[in-house]
């Protein structure tokens, strides 16, 4: 699935998307992470399918099993 998310420094700043798309793996991730599910966001964005969500849930699961992680700041801290 890694070739339907694309980096390109000149769409979205570099931000990882799903290929051919301005729509961001951080975008799909945080829509389901705020409880849509995956028929949802592709009802919301009909020119995607299920591989190319699947594949930004298996982005973030790659990124998350690297040998570095960036803590998240406490803002309440």
């Amino acid at each position: 699935m890694e070739e339907l998310i694309e980096i390109n420094p000149k769409v979205m700043v570099g931000k990882p998307v799903i290929k051919g798309t301005r729509i961001t793996v951080e975008l799909v991730i945080g829509k389901l992470a705020a409880g849509d599910s995956i028929d949802e966001i592709l009802a919301s964005y009909p020119h995607l399918n299920r591989q190319q969500i699947l594949a930004c849930l298996e982005y973030a699961h790659k990124s998350m099993s690297s040998d570095f992680v960036f803590p998240l700041v406490n803002e309440a801290a």
